[in-house]
């Protein structure tokens, strides 16, 4: 298991600090974000998020669910489910800089979702009012974990599906090559074209100290959820698909 409850960024002594370390390190990378993103991880980061909306297709489908897109960052995901989804979809995030984006985004959407700034922790939603969430690289970043889980077992409904798209760690030759290359290239690339050393130093690190995929499923077990999970691109990522049980905690 691991040692730290969440995200423990350089400097941070406290999940406060942890957190508003986040939101600022994000804050500092949003103008490039997603220029970033996909070079750094050859497009394959869109593969990831089609399999995690494919993982919530049929809560998607239905008219009168409401889906949540949490730690949305740019929108990327979020315009994924609207271009095909019957659902009430809307995102949340605690950096305002990144909302922005998904703001710009969400103008040309089908169906522009609605966009709001909300800590994960701490989530502005009644009891037991959503379908389904989903997050997309986000969760690494939580300075608890087991708080976040709760919190996302708080606000869905009895049944209410779950899925968790995340850096993992990956094995074998895949391991010994996307090792070097995380954190060697991309700290190097990344900082020359965002600005930021600290973004994509912190994000190696950050991914290092994660919890393993097997680890994960339990915490989300121990959370009240029945969980399984999906390694994607040689165990790089991880697809966590849960539902949440129908008896109460």
């Amino acid at each position: 298991m691991t040692a730290a409850p969440g995200t423990t960024p350089p400097g941070a002594s406290t999940e406060r600090e942890a957190a508003e370390w986040v939101r600022r390190m994000f804050a500092a990378i949003a103008p490039r974000y997603d220029f970033i993103n996909h070079l750094l991880s050859f497009n394959i980061d869109r593969l990831w998020r089609r399999d995690l909306r494919k993982s919530l297709a049929p809560v998607l489908g239905r008219p009168t669910a409401k889906v949540l897109d949490l730690c949305c960052g740019t929108g990327d995901v979020l315009l994924a489910f609207e271009a095909r989804a019957s659902a009430f979809v809307f995102g949340a995030d605690f950096c305002h800089e990144m909302l922005a984006s998904a703001q710009r985004k969400a103008l040309s959407a089908r169906r522009p979702a609605l966009l709001f700034e909300a800590d994960a922790l701490q989530l502005p939603i009644a009891d037991s009012s959503l379908d389904a969430v989903s997050i997309a690289f986000g969760f690494r970043n939580l300075a608890n974990y087991e708080s976040g889980l709760r919190e996302l077992y708080r606000v869905l409904k009895p049944g209410g599906r779950l899925a968790i798209l995340e850096f993992s760690h990956p094995r074998g030759l895949v391991r010994a090559a996307y090792t070097l290359y995380s954190r060697l290239v991309l700290p190097a690339v990344g900082s020359l074209l965002s600005g930021s050393r600290n973004a994509y130093a912190y994000l190696p690190v950050s991914i290092d100290r994660f919890p393993r995929a097997p680890e994960l499923r339990d915490r989300m077990n121990a959370a009240g959820f029945a969980t399984e999970f999906r390694l994607l691109t040689g165990g790089i990522a991880a697809l966590h698909t849960a539902t949440k049980s129908c008896a109460s905690q």
